[in-house]
């Protein structure tokens, strides 16, 4: 099993391209038509046509199907065409996928993309109205009876635990929040651009399900990304220089729930994240030194200090501290809390930015990315570094 050894795909592929409309409350027109721009826009950043792309990948919960994408922008036949389940845990795994078409020669230029009207539509943070009997949706049965009825209330349980652990209040949550707004505060295409917080406003801000307040849970967002994979040698030819994809990983932990998994041995961590850290770790033959900026999924300020530890940045406990003393750059885009709420894909384009260099907070000297996807869920993660 993979999960127990280094895999062989490191290196093979390439982010060739990013490509984003503008991040808004309120886009004006179709989740399609976001999906196209955002599509056309990452094909210009890597000096690529529609006629270049044989093969699509993109989330489940998506109103886009890959087929009517290609068709509204131009693109024509597809040799592949994937879509990752479980909501933000899919964005990295969305390029893992383009990854091993590209690396197995089933097709040579993969699109990922992702767009919604998240905040005008349909909202996530609404909670589950209506459902299809499923089996996965057996499993919220033995919540929405008694009140968790959100994604807040669902991480609320385990954000409770993690506090009572360790002996922290909720202050300690404050510290993601900050950082995140910090750097959003200096990102333009951030929704909160020029509006950083202190943690005095942290702790002001009400509470959404205790122990989580207004300001750690993140924000909903009109818009579309894309990102253009393709092999790590054709990538070297293209517009910018290429984010090679180092390692890329998915993983489930044992007793996963979709955000609710409560019947865990330990609800201080988060066991499916654990599995990708140590499977990018294996693969990439790095470790937590050896990453010079994260940019970790942050849909609620807990589950970013979780994984800190998961990834082994620091202690059981020990992320608040290490957050506090801002000793990984983190999040420089302005994370979901800050930028926008693409499903972690804009968080995937500000890693590839660091190690072109062409972030708005550009850290010197970024070499290696380490970018996670959606956590609660079964999840994902890469790591991305300059080519050498």
């Amino acid at each position: 099993m993979s999960i127990r050894r280094a895999d062989l795909l490191g290196g093979r592929a390439a982010v060739a391209g990013i490509g984003a409309t503008e991040f808004s409350k309120d886009s004006g027109r179709s989740e399609l038509k976001l999906a196209v721009e955002a599509v056309g826009a990452a094909l210009d950043d890597a000096g690529l046509t529609p006629a270049d792309v044989d093969g699509m990948v993109t989330f489940t919960m998506d109103t886009n199907p890959e087929i009517t994408v290609a068709q509204a922008a131009g693109i024509g036949e597809l040799s592949f065409f994937s879509r990752v389940h479980y909501g933000g845990g899919a964005a990295c795994a969305t390029v893992q996928q383009a990854a091993l078409a590209v690396a197995t020669g089933v097709a040579e230029v993969v699109v990922c993309y992702r767009a919604f009207n998240e905040r005008s539509g349909r909202r996530f943070g609404s909670g589950v109205q209506q459902r299809e009997p499923s089996a996965e949706g057996a499993a919220l049965g033995w919540q929405l009876p008694f009140g968790l009825l959100t994604p807040a209330s669902w991480v609320a349980m385990i954000a409770q635990r993690y506090l009572h652990t360790y002996g922290l209040t909720p202050d300690a949550f404050g510290h993601v929040a900050v950082t995140d707004r910090r750097w959003a505060a200096t990102n333009p295409a951030a929704y909160f651009h020029g509006k950083p917080i202190t943690l005095a406003e942290h702790a002001a801000s009400r509470w959404i399900v205790e122990p989580l307040r207004l300001l750690d849970c993140c924000q909903e967002t009109d818009g579309g990304q894309a990102i253009v994979v393709t092999s790590a040698e054709r990538a070297r030819d293209l517009r910018h220089p290429p984010a090679v994809i180092v390692a890329a990983a998915q993983g489930a932990g044992r007793a996963q729930e979709a955000m609710t998994s409560f019947y865990r041995d330990d609800l201080t961590g988060l066991p499916e994240m654990g599995v990708v850290a140590r499977q990018l770790w294996q693969t990439s033959g790095l470790a937590p030194g050896d990453i010079d900026v994260g940019i970790l999924y942050d849909h609620f300020t807990p589950f970013v200090l979780m994984q800190l530890e998961e990834f082994g940045f620091c202690g059981p406990g020990e992320a608040a501290e290490f957050v506090a003393a801002d000793a990984l750059p983190l999040n420089t885009h302005g994370g979901q809390l800050g930028e926008a709420y693409l499903h972690g894909m804009n968080g995937i384009a500000e890693a590839v930015r660091q190690v072109r260099g062409t972030s708005v907070n550009q850290i010197p000297g970024a070499a290696r990315t380490l970018v996670t996807a959606g956590t609660g869920v079964p999840t994902s993660g890469l790591i991305l570094a300059a080519d050498d």
